[in-house]
């Protein structure tokens, strides 16, 4: 099974990355870091992922316009065209309503693969299968498919989709989805495992190009208003100045609401191939191999003394010597030294917001 030729793969890549911090940064955000240390940053590695789901000049990257110079460095086999720039951060629905409309300028019959820049796929060939099902799927069927990954704990940090009745049969099954539900309490979250008829939402999107855009111009329109082709003359050399003015009067908020709770042709294809989304220094933890000692590694030179079940970064040439730490994170990046209990990650950002208040922002 192979996709269809006028596929086209979308990454996502203009975020900060807060949660990362004090390793991703405002000038060079997570998904240009090499998190997994395969020397490889992450952006590196999904383009890479893509080269066996469509033609290398049919794979697109949507950054911020800060960002486009960085995205050239780690893909320099792509050209500056290759590279959607937004001028502001308005969440996913207006980057996804610009890069559709654009696209479906550029090829009517484009079929097209949103994927965020900062996932980990372990299996990638059963990953390219499962988006060839998908491709296939959207290109004779107008809607919109996402992948759902099949739940191995009730965790409430995720979104959840239903299921309702398949509509294809054999390997890679297509789903109708009946509801999305943005991450549920713990009991709700054990209910849904239990069940086996939801899937977790992993924001991998694939659709027709001219169906998005006619979804925003149906059920977004105080989004479609500012980027329709009338407003923007999308593949032209006044596109960029037309996007600069226009593009920040869009409402900041995501694909999921805006799109898809209210669309009714929503699919799902559960799958399992080894995803995870690399959100919070935890999530990197649990994805990385580890010492005897359960201890994740980043450094070159260390003297460990009964240190267990920590993450520890830190500059290269850099000598640590760490005795008596269970369960911490200490993240060494030079201007900045975290040290951090790992099951309080979750107030890092928090953490940044408080820097930035107290007039810090150059550490952010």
């Amino acid at each position: 099974m192979k996709p269809p030729v006028n596929t086209y793969a979308l990454i996502m890549a203009g975020g900060v990355g807060s949660r990362f911090w004090p390793a991703s940064r405002e000038v060079l955000p997570k998904q240009f870091l090499d998190m997994m240390g395969v020397g490889k940053s992450l952006l590196r590695l999904t383009y890479e992922r893509f080269l066996d789901t469509c033609q290398p000049e049919h794979i697109y990257v949507l950054t911020h316009e800060k960002y486009l110079d960085l995205v050239l460095a780690h893909l320099p086999e792509m050209t500056a065209e290759q590279v959607i720039t937004e001028p502001s951060r308005n969440n996913t629905a207006p980057c996804i309503a610009y890069a559709s409309t654009k696209l479906h300028q550029l090829d009517p019959e484009s079929v097209l693969v949103v994927s965020p820049a900062d996932h980990v796929i372990l299996q990638p060939a059963v990953f390219t299968e499962v988006i060839a099902k998908a491709t296939q799927f959207t290109a004779q069927t107008p809607g919109i498919v996402t992948i759902g990954i099949h739940p191995s704990r009730p965790d409430t940090g995720y979104g959840y989709i239903r299921m309702g009745e398949a509509v294809t049969t054999g390997k890679h099954a297509v789903h109708q989805v009946l509801a999305f539900t943005e991450k549920p309490d713990r009991s709700r979250a054990e209910a849904y495992l239990s069940s086996g008829d939801y899937v977790w939402n992993a924001g991998l999107f694939v659709f027709q190009a001219g169906y998005m855009e006619s979804a925003f111009r149906e059920l977004a329109p105080e989004i479609y208003q500012h980027l329709n082709p009338q407003v923007i003359p999308y593949n032209t050399p006044d596109e960029k100045e037309a996007i600069l003015k226009h593009y920040p009067r869009t409402p900041s908020i995501s694909v999921d609401y805006a799109i898809m709770e209210k669309s009714a042709a929503t699919y799902t294809i559960p799958a399992d191939f080894g995803w995870s989304d690399l959100g919070t220094w935890a999530s990197l933890y649990a994805e990385r191999s580890r010492s005897q000692e359960e201890n994740v590694l980043d450094a070159e030179l260390l003297d460990l003394e009964e240190v267990s079940k920590c993450l520890i970064r830190l500059p290269a040439g850099k000598l640590g010597v760490i005795r008596g730490l269970t369960d911490y994170l200490v993240i060494d990046e030079g201007d900045v030294l975290l040290i951090y209990p790992k099951n309080k990650e979750q107030e890092i950002k928090a953490v940044t917001q408080r820097l930035k208040a107290g007039d810090l922002e150059g550490f952010l």
